[in-house]
């Protein structure tokens, strides 16, 4: 994950400091040669520095640092999901076969948190079916915390991005009025750098905030689910227990 995170950083980082980028020409003056996507990539580029490199540099900065730990959790999220059907037949079987360290062996091999949530109550078992419940739910929220991890650093991002944007347009405002006052006369030449600033870390504010959110609900809603899967896996491997202890 580490290197997915630095892979993301100096990809932002290119894209930030590649301010000398031109077409291809030919030495007669015939046509420029360009696709369709270098030219949008000039207007980008073109863009991001007419709203003043220092906001939209840091507005660009949070929707690197966003889609870094977004991404990462997504992967993990993924790689966290377990077939509960599977592991509890497995269980079961191990129960019926092996008695509960049987059961603590087949959790141990399974990776996710489902399992690992099965492996803290089955060590519990021994002191009753209701430590293993307090087990369960204890270090349930132990998991549910580890899956959350660093989302709020996306929604930091979320809200920053447009406040950023909205404090450009301020000072974009400030310097169209302060043209105005030094040249003594309202000119749309005067202003129109000022407000187009304005404008624009605006848009790139919300821009990072509408991406950034879109992946922020995904993991949530990866969350909720897992979370469901946990919960009703864990009173399913209850009931298993305690038919078993009869």
């Amino acid at each position: 994950m580490k290197k997915l995170f630095a892979l993301l950083m100096l990809t932002g980082f290119i894209a930030l400091g590649n301010t000398d980028y031109s077409y291809a020409q030919e030495a007669d003056g015939t046509e420029q040669v360009s696709s369709d996507d270098q030219s949008f990539h000039q207007r980008v580029k073109e863009k991001f520095i007419e709203g003043g490199w220092v906001f939209m540099g840091i507005v660009l900065l949070c929707l690197i640092l966003g889609l870094a730990i977004a991404i990462e959790r997504i992967i993990t999220l993924n790689l966290a999901t377990t077939n509960t059907n599977k592991l509890l037949a497995r269980v079961e079987d191990a129960l019926s076969s092996g008695g509960v360290e049987a059961a603590k062996e087949v959790t141990k091999d399974t990776k996710g948190p489902v399992a690992s949530i099965f492996t803290q109550g089955l060590m519990r078992m021994s002191e009753g079916i209701e430590m293993v419940e307090k087990s369960i739910i204890a270090y349930g929220s132990v998991v549910m915390g580890r899956l959350e991890k660093g989302l709020v650093w996306v929604q930091l991002f979320i809200a920053l991005a447009p406040m950023l944007g909205f404090m450009g347009t301020v000072l974009g405002m400030i310097s169209a009025f302060d043209a105005i006052e030094a040249a003594g006369d309202i000119s749309p030449s005067l202003v129109a750098s000022g407000i187009k600033q304005a404008l624009l870390t605006t848009v790139a504010g919300l821009i990072v905030a509408v991406i950034l959110q879109l992946f922020y609900n995904y993991c949530v809603s990866k969350i909720d689910g897992l979370v469901n899967n946990m919960e009703d896996a864990s009173i399913s491997l209850v009931d298993m227990l305690v038919k078993h202890k009869n």
